[in-house]
């Protein structure tokens, strides 16, 4: 409970402008690890010059960070929450475990550039992360699906 409440402590920055802090983070993601981009069919065509003014990747960004806000409010009682995410993810998208590890690292990043995520509350975010991916590769074995 202490790890969400740290990381929700400095969550109220990224809420504010989910578009601009998701374009950030996607961006991050691709430029870092170009392998992730092919994983969206929509952006694969997408040069890294123009990534960050592209309103699509802005949107997508925030819908991410949308749904790991309502995760981190949830509080670890996200299992609602998390079951259909994972169902799509696994089924739809076939995205591999590893690449929400990937997109951690990165949201931990833009969080203390952009909302003053201190080491402790970097900290306290791999925790809750750590949580939340094990439930997704939980339901991932569910699914039969070895992301």
């Amino acid at each position: 409970m202490a790890d969400f409440d740290m990381v929700l402590k400095h969550w109220g920055p990224v809420e504010a402008d989910y578009s601009a802090h998701g374009n950030l983070v996607l961006t991050r993601l691709f430029t870092e690890h170009p392998d992730t981009q092919k994983l969206f069919p929509k952006f694969v065509g997408i040069a890294k010059g123009e990534m960050a003014g592209n309103k699509d990747i802005a949107a997508h960004g925030a819908t991410v960070l949308k749904k790991l806000g309502e995760l981190l409010k949830a509080k670890g009682n996200h299992a609602t929450i998390l079951k259909p995410l994972a169902n799509s993810h696994a089924n739809k998208h076939k995205i591999g475990i590893n690449n929400f590890k990937l997109i951690t690292e990165v949201i931990i990043k833009v969080m203390e550039e952009k909302a003053g995520l201190d080491p402790a509350g970097q900290q306290a975010m791999r925790n809750v992360m750590a949580v939340v991916i094990a439930d997704i590769e939980a339901n991932y074995k569910e699914l039969g699906f070895s992301g």
